[in-house]
């Protein structure tokens, strides 16, 4: 870690952090899974917590990491403590620390993990860790850009058809959620639910919140607050073993033979004699 980390700043910043929501030490650390002790050295400064930690510490307070470790919170006004306390200040444009774990082929290029079922559990709490993500099973697509970040995430569930329950979705990474593109297709990672696939609609200006919805309409939208986003991925293609419906409702067939009758007379009356219409 750098010299200012080392100073002692980042222990300062947590006893102040902790001190504005009025919990003790042993209280915080029992919600994040840590010892009294180990959670007083790094308060101490006398040990250095380490990336997991710190993204505990940046979740559970509502804070970027990057203001966690280089600001001076003992400097900033009361307004500023407020607006930490409520979470207006997320880091949407992606300016602060955002830790992306990758890893590469033996030409350097980014490969695509595979986020498997089995690992989509842990996905939340490991997307930061390189050991976690350099696990994963990787191949290429060579027809995607080179100067992206992809990523295969499974999908569970009846919500987004036509992607179906079981199938794969390849998305490109993206560094600045304010380039979302509202109601497009995204892999959004939250804190609470893990990895959702949803068509995103942005709420920056009113609420600093993402509207999720389902193409499927018996699923009601919901917002998730950009502090409980960790990651989003723009949808870019899917991969399944189910071959896509294509049976017809009878409504459907119904206007399509109307459609059809419609389109045929009309190029009898295009193209064919009016004398020969009535021979």
């Amino acid at each position: 870690m750098s010299e200012e980390i080392k100073s002692g700043r980042i222990g300062e910043n947590l006893k102040l952090l902790r001190k504005y929501r009025k919990i003790s030490q042993e209280e915080l650390a029992n919600e994040l899974g840590l010892t009294r002790s180990s959670y007083s050295g790094y308060e101490n400064g006398v040990a250095e917590p380490n990336l997991e930690n710190l993204i505990k510490f940046s979740n559970f307070f509502n804070i970027s990491l990057d203001k966690l470790i280089k600001l001076d919170l003992g400097e900033i006004s009361t307004q500023e403590w407020d607006k930490i306390e409520r979470g207006i200040e997320a880091d949407v444009e992606g300016k602060s620390v955002r830790i992306l774990a990758l890893t590469v082929d033996s030409d350097n290029n980014d490969n695509i993990e595979l986020v498997s079922k089995k690992a989509r559990a842990g996905y939340t709490s490991g997307y930061a860790d390189p050991e976690f993500i350099s696990v994963l099973p990787t191949f290429n697509l060579p027809f995607l850009k080179k100067d992206r970040k992809y990523r295969t995430f499974p999908i569970s569930g009846d919500s987004m058809p036509p992607v179906s329950d079981g199938s794969y979705v390849v998305a490109e990474y993206v560094e600045n959620w304010n380039s979302v593109k509202d109601g497009f297709p995204h892999i959004v990672v939250t804190l609470d639910d893990g990895i959702v696939f949803k068509n995103v609609y942005k709420r920056l200006s009113d609420s600093q919140s993402f509207q999720l919805c389902s193409t499927n309409p018996l699923y009601e939208p919901y917002d998730v607050h950009a502090n409980d986003i960790v990651e989003i991925w723009k949808f870019v293609s899917y991969i399944s073993s189910d071959m896509p419906s294509t049976e017809f409702k009878e409504s459907d067939l119904t206007k399509a033979i109307l459609n059809l009758q419609v389109e045929v007379k009309h190029l009898k009356n295009v193209y064919i004699p009016r004398n020969q219409l009535h021979s």
